[in-house]
């Protein structure tokens, strides 16, 4: 699935758990949206069937109250909106710079790896727009090139 797969799934499962508060309540278990199914299964939305029909059709998560409602509860003071080092951190992932090029790989990243800042930069932009096309709803300053 590699790493941004890994990535999305967090915050998507963290999206499903979220809208299903009553089903946690009642001591079951929530059940999958298909949007985080399709990220388990490296499935990119929007591509699963064929004629453009997505695999999430209506079931957007909210990336921006997802990742706030996570650093709300996070005894660390991470600024997910931007740093790729404090989102990874958030949703649970390795944040170091191996990890962080690997993603940039995932990612096809094509500057110097070495540049951390640059890639930095680059990662967390790249992520914004690739969570937006995989079926989240991402606000538009955080898309902004």
């Amino acid at each position: 699935m590699g790493m941004f797969g890994d990535l999305m799934g967090k915050i998507f499962r963290h999206g499903a758990e979220a809208k299903a508060p009553s089903d946690a309540a009642r001591g079951g278990t929530i059940p999958e949206s298909r949007v985080a199914a399709a990220a388990r299964q490296g499935v990119a939305v929007g591509q699963g069937t064929p004629g453009g029909a997505g695999v999430a059709q209506g079931a957007q998560v909210d990336i921006a109250a997802v990742l706030d409602n996570l650093a709300r509860n996070n005894k660390e003071k991470l600024d997910w909106k931007h740093s790729i080092v404090d989102l990874m951190k958030l949703v649970g992932m390795d944040s170091s710079l191996a990890a962080r090029k690997d993603l940039a790989d995932d990612l096809h990243y094509t500057g110097d790896k070495n540049d951390s800042a640059k890639m930095n930069m680059w990662l967390h932009k790249e992520v914004m727009r690739k969570l937006a096309e995989n079926g989240g709803k991402v606000p538009a300053d955080l898309l902004a090139h």
